[in-house]
């Protein structure tokens, strides 16, 4: 009996003890935290950024969502007695932590801790057409002491084009942006036409379908853009733009010939440029000059059994394949073929072939035709799908790889091997296919090769300005 007290003290006190091991470190943690609110005017917020910049925003349209974090550094509790815009017809809207209101009035921050602040705007559109600046001061007041955070945002009015089926001639200035909503069709016989300088803005599957002709015909300097409608970053310092899958992108139908397309970013499409086959290889389907087409869920370019020309071109980030040609006949002269792309395993070569051989079983299919001349291929994935191309009309011509081969007669004085070094740095989100001035290909093409389609790169810069032309669609400046 004495036997089992002792056994049974001795396991009560254990309980206990253990117990006290639990509960005392918790009262301790507890015992830690003050709860007490400071009334000093030397403890003061601290805020993530001094001002929120919002960028270019459409009118009439409110704003994504800014976050702002508002830090209490003092071991006491700050009482914040009011939060509230200086101007009394604000555009700004916000939400304190959850809770949507125009002024906010003793909001708590424990000692260390924080709290977000959300803040939107709605800017309504004026007669003018270029952006018109909205700023306001973000008021806090704590313990007698104000503090602000600048808010700015520029507001843009823009006109919108929802599911606009164009039956004749229609020209688009650079006036203001276009947001495109559902589709922008071309119908047969009417014709597109874009001038220097457009913003061509697409919302969420949206498309430029063209079954009449396309002519957009940019400047070096005045770029047409066609993109998605997201102005704002995706990261600090890092446009939303280069998130691809925005919007659909652009469809150049059977029956469209004789598109022209000069001085074009295209960039963030589902499927990028597409030109449907059209049968008739006697007439030009496309001419691509001095453009960048990049960033695509798919490829950037496709080109099924049609006659398309591309003249100082880059092409380049693609889940897929870059280009892919599928029979017809293409030149490609002067341009950049690069795949860096983000957001997922690439799933074709950069430059992808079909229908590059007779086919025994079809006596009337018409094999490719295709040179590419003074160019570059470079980046992640495989090269070209197609490495032995003896026989066939495919040519490479002065054009630099980066994976090791041999010249023969279809690969015609090619470097091998080569790092063209361009100025892209993939890990900082920047990419940008002008070389570098030591490049091993500044000065490696044919200037037999420069045509007047070529004479100048996107950025104006001759390409015969200083001896041989560089490879590829940039040419390295060397006289500035």
């Amino acid at each position: 009996m004495k036997l089992c007290q002792s056994v049974k003290a001795h396991f009560t006190g254990m309980r206990l003890l253990l117990l006290l091991m639990v509960v005392l470190p918790g009262l301790g943690a507890v015992s830690c935290i003050d709860d007490s609110i400071s009334t000093s005017p030397h403890d003061l917020l601290s805020f993530s950024r001094d001002t929120v910049n919002f960028d270019t925003v459409f009118t009439d349209l409110t704003t994504p969502t800014a976050r702002l974090v508002v830090r209490n550094r003092a071991k006491k509790g700050l009482n914040i007695s009011s939060i509230k815009f200086k101007r009394t017809d604000t555009r700004f809207r916000l939400n304190v932590d959850g809770v949507s209101g125009n002024e906010f009035h003793n909001v708590e921050i424990r000692g260390r801790d924080s709290i977000y602040v959300f803040i939107e705007c709605m800017i309504p559109e004026t007669e003018g057409n270029t952006p018109r600046l909205e700023a306001d001061d973000l008021e806090f007041v704590t313990n007698g002491v104000t503090q602000t955070v600048r808010v700015e945002a520029y507001g843009q009015n823009v006109t919108r084009l929802r599911n606009v089926r164009v039956s004749g001639d229609m020209r688009l200035t650079a006036d203001r942006p276009y947001v495109i909503f559902d589709s922008l069709t071309v119908e047969r016989g009417a014709v597109l036409r874009i001038d220097p300088g457009v913003q061509m803005l697409f919302h969420d599957g949206a498309s430029l379908v063209v079954e009449g002709r396309i002519e957009a015909l940019g400047e070096a300097g005045k770029l047409i853009n066609m993109r998605g409608d997201r102005l704002d970053n995706v990261l600090p310092d890092v446009g939303y733009d280069i998130l691809a899958g925005q919007w659909r992108g652009v469809r150049i139908a059977a029956c469209s010939f004789d598109n022209r397309l000069e001085f074009v970013d295209m960039r963030s499409t589902v499927r990028g440029l597409e030109l449907d086959s059209c049968g008739d290889l006697s007439r030009q389907k496309l001419t691509l000059r001095n453009s960048w087409l990049h960033n695509s869920q798919g490829n950037v370019l496709t080109s099924r059994y049609a006659k398309v020309d591309a003249f100082g071109c880059c092409f380049s980030e693609a889940a897929e394949s870059v280009v892919r040609l599928e029979a017809g006949v293409h030149e490609f002269l002067q341009c950049t073929f690069a795949n860096y792309y983000l957001f997922s395993s690439i799933g074709g070569a950069m430059i992808w072939l079909e229908g590059v051989s007779e086919d025994d079983n079809n006596p009337d299919f018409v094999p490719m035709k295709a040179r590419f001349l003074n160019s570059i291929v470079y980046g992640l994935g495989d090269t070209v799908n197609i490495g032995e191309l003896t026989g066939t009309q495919v040519f490479f011509k002065y054009v630099s790889f980066g994976v090791k081969g041999d010249n023969d007669d279809n690969f015609v004085a090619c470097l091998w091997d080569t790092d063209p070094m361009f100025l892209t740095r993939r890990d900082d989100y920047y990419f940008n296919y002008r070389l570098q001035e030591d490049s091993p290909v500044a000065a490696a093409g044919n200037p037999d090769f420069v045509t007047p389609a070529v004479a100048v790169d996107m950025y104006g810069v001759s390409r015969l300005g200083h001896g041989n032309p560089s490879l590829g669609a940039f040419q390295v400046d060397f006289n500035k």
